[in-house]
């Protein structure tokens, strides 16, 4: 983990922005230290030196070791897994959308003259971001995103997400329900098995890329070569990516779903 949390400590030492990277630790809000922890999860027994370990919810000795009792565990996290375990097997059991082309970005900058990366240009200006919002149906399933829709850019959305039917629309197409994988691991922390959600945060961290390649805005002095949904290569780049990240997000979707038939 330290491949992404240590370039982080680093910047935010320097007080340096990162418009692609920072997201996986501020809009998610995970702490470094705690991504970069390990811990077993449910079903495996600990011997050893298990100090640390014991000292966190729900672990308990077992003869000379030490293992993660669900039973120990917080109702709350119970409760969560519930709700995890709800969303996550609707979301796996729906076909995948892939024409949404990642205008939910641009729709966030639509008609407004305070764009949420106001550090970074937008590589077609303000008039050619908003002819590309009006050029193609907009089509956000996901309520998280949608909520940072200009107030113009709302009425434009096929779909008017809410929190209320979050489980009832969230489908494996879409980016930011694949990135979500991993604050739903780290929700269920202690039980989650350090491996799923490290694996959870590096699919994020590429899927993060694409999003923010896919977007409006002008990232090349980053180092990100745009996806350009503007034109038809761009869209089938777009689709080919999310179609991939769909097809790598299942089977961690089969382990989260494990992991919350365990703790429930």
């Amino acid at each position: 983990m330290e491949r992404w949390t240590l370039p982080h400590r680093e910047r935010r030492s320097r007080r340096e922005a990162h418009p692609v990277e920072d997201f996986l630790f501020t809009y998610y809000s995970l702490r470094p230290q705690h991504l970069e922890q390990w811990q077993p999860g449910p079903g495996i027994r600990l011997l050893g030196d298990t100090r640390e370990l014991a000292e966190r919810p729900g672990h308990r000795a077992d003869g000379d070791g030490l293992v993660l009792d669900p039973a120990l565990l917080p109702e709350r996290l119970r409760r969560t897994a519930g709700f995890v375990h709800g969303l996550v097997a609707g979301t796996a059991a729906r076909p995948g959308r892939f024409g949404c082309f990642g205008l939910h970005e641009w729709a966030m900058v639509y008609r407004t003259d305070r764009p949420r990366h106001d550090a970074v240009p937008l590589r077609l200006g303000s008039a050619g971001t908003d002819a590309v919002v009006e050029s193609m149906p907009v089509s956000c399933t996901h309520h998280d995103a949608f909520r940072f829709f200009t107030p113009a850019a709302r009425p434009l959305n096929r779909l008017q997400p809410t929190r209320e039917d979050q489980v009832a629309l969230e489908q494996p197409g879409c980016l930011h329900a694949t990135m979500d994988l991993y604050k739903w691991a780290y929700k269920l922390l202690p039980a989650t098995p350090a491996e799923l959600l490290g694996d959870c945060f590096a699919l994020a961290a590429e899927v993060r890329e694409l999003d923010m390649r896919a977007s409006p805005y002008d990232l090349t002095a980053h180092g990100y070569e745009p996806v350009r949904i503007e034109t038809p290569e761009g869209r089938a780049e777009y689709a080919r990516a999310q179609q991939s990240f769909a097809g790598r997000a299942a089977p961690l979707r089969v382990r989260l779903l494990d992991l919350c038939g365990q703790l429930l």
